[in-house]
C-alpha cells in the first residue's frame, strides 16, 4: 500500500498554545525539513513571559480544579475521546509528522500513531484504578495513605519519536489530574499543536494542557519556573544532566529522565539460527537511522560467528532504502539535521583516528542530492578510549567487539556511563533465565530487540542513561506524590 504525499501542500502550524488558544508570539526560529532541508513554518520562541503564561495558564486550571476533582471515570472519558480523535485523524497527522521529522510515512500511519492512541487508552483505563492505602496503627487513630496529583507537570519532549513522545509525557500525567505543559523539540515542533488541539476537542478544559515552543533557553525557562513541581525528560545525558541543574535551581523538584544509551547486543555461543539473530541485529542499530535511545550499537559476538553474521547483517543493511520520508518505501530515514550529520562525521573521523577500523559505510548516503542521509556503518576494533565507544553517535553506525571466552562476553555488555537497554540472544532458556541479573540495563530483551507495542511494562535507564519510569504502572505513579493522614478518633 502506498501512503506518498507532497509536502509541499501539508499545512504545518508553528504556534505556542496556551489557555486553548494559539498564541504566536515570539522571536521566530527557523525549521528545516530533515529529508531536503527546505525550510518550513518558522515557530516563535518562548521567551520567559511567554513560558509564564503558559505555566500560569496550567497552574490556574489546576487550582480550579475542573480536571482535577473531575472523577476519575470523566478523565478516562476524556482521554478515551482524544484516543478515538486521534485515530480519526491518523492520516492527517502522519502526513504532518512525515513532512517534518525523520519519521517513515508508512511507520506513522502503521505503528506510531497507533501507539500514540494506544497509550492514551492504556492511561485512560487506569484512572480509576489509583488506591490508597491504610496502614496498621492503633485503636486511637487511623493512618491514610492518599495519593495526589503534583500540579503542573512540564514534559520536554525529543525530536525523534515526536507523536509517542508526546503522549507518553501527557497521558498519564493527566490520567490522574496533573496539569502538563509541553515543549516539543525546536526541530519537531508541530505535531505537539495538534495533539493539543485534539485534546481541546474531546473535552479537555483549557488550560490542563498547553504547549510552548522552543529551544534549549524555553526548556531552561520552564524547568526553572516556580509553579513547575515535577519534570519528565527525554534527550542526550547532558542535556538531562542541565535539565537537573535547573531544576533544583528554583527548589528541589522530582526529575525522570530518559537519556542516551551504547545498547549492547550480546551473541552467545549457543545461537543456531542465524538468520533471526541478524534480523534482530540489523533493526537494533538501523531503525529510525540510529536515531533511537535504546539503539543496539554495540555488537558482542563469539569470534567463531563474527563473519557469518556480519554478512548477513550487511545484506539486510543494504536493503534499506534511503528516501524522503514522505515516500512509502523510505526504510532508512535522514538524519535529523545537518548539525547532527556533521556531529556524527566529525565523531566518525576522531574515532577511525583512534584506531577503530571501518568494515562498511563510512559517510553520507551520496545517492541522496539533499537531505543528510547517512550510509549504514560497522565498525571494528573501536578502543575504549575513543569518543566512539563513550558517546552516542545517535545515527546508524554499529561497533563490533569480538570474544572467545562467554564471561568476557558479558562482561563487555556493561558500559561505564550507559545502562539503558541491551539484549541477549541465546538458545539456552537457563542462560537466559540467569544473563540478565548480570547486566546493567534498565531492560533487557531476550533473543530481541527494541521496544515492543506494550503498554504494561515499565521502560527507563540506570546510571548515565537516567532515572524514574515511563509507562506501565510506574510510569503512572510517578506523577503522583503520596500523602499521609492521621486521623485521631480516641
Amino acid at each position: 500500500m502506498t501512503y506518498d504525499f507532497d509536502p509541499n501542500f501539508i499545512e504545518l502550524v508553528a504556534a505556542h498554545l496556551i489557555d486553548g488558544a494559539r498564541v504566536f508570539d515570539g522571536e521566530k526560529l527557523p525549521v528545516f525539513r530533515p529529508s531536503d532541508g527546505f525550510e518550513t513554518a518558522p515557530i516563535p520562541i518562548a521567551n520567559e513571559e511567554i513560558v509564564d503564561r503558559a505555566v500560569t495558564s496550567a497552574h490556574r486550571a489546576f487550582t480550579t480544579g475542573e480536571w482535577r476533582n473531575a472523577s476519575p471515570l470523566d478523565r478516562a472519558a476524556v482521554l478515551h475521546r482524544w484516543a478515538a480523535l486521534i485515530d480519526e485523524n491518523r492520516e492527517r497527522i502522519a502526513r504532518i509528522e512525515a513532512a517534518s521529522t525523520t519519521r517513515p510515512v508508512a511507520d506513522l500511519i502503521n505503528r506510531d500513531l497507533v501507539r500514540a492512541s494506544g497509550a492514551l487508552r492504556f492511561f485512560a483505563e487506569w484512572a480509576d484504578k489509583i488506591e490508597g492505602k491504610i496502614i496498621a496503627g492503633n485503636n486511637s487513630a487511623t493512618s491514610m495513605v492518599r495519593p495526589e496529583p503534583y500540579g503542573v507537570i512540564a514534559g520536554i519532549a525529543p525530536f525523534n519519536f515526536p507523536a509517542i513522545n508526546a503522549i507518553w509525557k501527557s497521558a498519564p500525567a493527566l490520567a490522574v489530574g496533573n496539569s502538563v505543559v509541553l515543549k516539543p523539540s525546536e526541530l519537531t515542533p508541530y505535531s505537539a499543536l495538534v495533539f493539543a488541539e485534539l485534546a481541546l476537542e474531546a473535552g479537555l478544559p483549557k488550560g490542563v494542557l498547553n504547549v510552548m515552543q522552543g529551544a534549549g533557553p524555553s526548556g531552561s525557562h520552564l524547568v526553572r519556573h516556580p509553579l513547575v513541581r515535577k519534570i519528565t525528560f527525554t534527550g542526550s545525558s547532558a542535556t538531562g544532566a542541565r535539565v537537573m541543574a535547573d531544576a533544583a535551581a528554583t527548589g528541589t523538584k522530582p526529575v525522570t529522565l530518559e537519556l542516551g544509551g551504547k545498547s549492547p547486543q550480546l551473541v552467545l555461543k549457543d545461537v543456531t539460527d542465524m538468520d533471526a539473530v541478524a534480523t534482530n541485529v540489523a533493526n537494533g542499530f538501523l531503525a529510525n537511522s540510529g536515531q533511537v535511545c535504546t539503539a543496539g550499537t554495540r555488537l558482542i559476538v563469539p569470534s567463531s560467528k563474527s563473519e557469518d553474521l556480519l554478512e548477513r547483517v550487511m545484506k539486510i543493511a543494504a536493503g534499506r532504502k534511503a528516501a524522503p520520508t514522505w515516500k512509502s518505501d523510505c526504510t532508512l530515514p535522514p538524519i535529523i539535521s545537518e548539525k547532527q550529520a556533521k556531529r556524527i562525521d566529525d565523531m566518525l573521523a576522531q574515532t577511525l583516528a583512534d584506531g577503530a577500523e571501518i568494515i562498511c559505510g563510512g559517510g553520507r548516503d551520496a545517492s541522496m542530492n539533499s537531505g543528510a542521509y547517512y550510509q549504514p556503518t560497522i565498525l571494528r576494533n573501536v578502543p575504549e578510549t575513543s569518543t566512539g565507544f563513550r558517546d552516542e553517535f545517535f545515527g546508524p553506525i554499529l561497533s563490533v567487539y569480538e570474544y572467545e571466552d562467554e564471561a568476557d562476553g558479558i562482561a563487555m555488555t556493561n558500559h561505564p556511563s550507559y545502562a539503558l537497554a541491551a539484549s541477549v540472544y541465546t538458545d539456552d532458556f537457563n542462560k537466559a533465565m540467569r544473563l540478565p541479573s548480570q547486566i546493567e540495563a534498565g531492560t533487557v530483551w531476550v533473543n530481541a530487540h527494541g521496544r515492543q507495542p506494550d503498554y504494561a511494562t515499565p521502560q527507563g535507564g540506570f546510571n548515565g542513561s537516567g532515572f524514574g519510569k515511563e509507562m506501565g504502572r510506574s510510569g503512572l505513579e510517578s506523577f503522583l506524590r503520596f500523602k499521609n493522614v492521621w486521623l485521631h478518633h480516641g
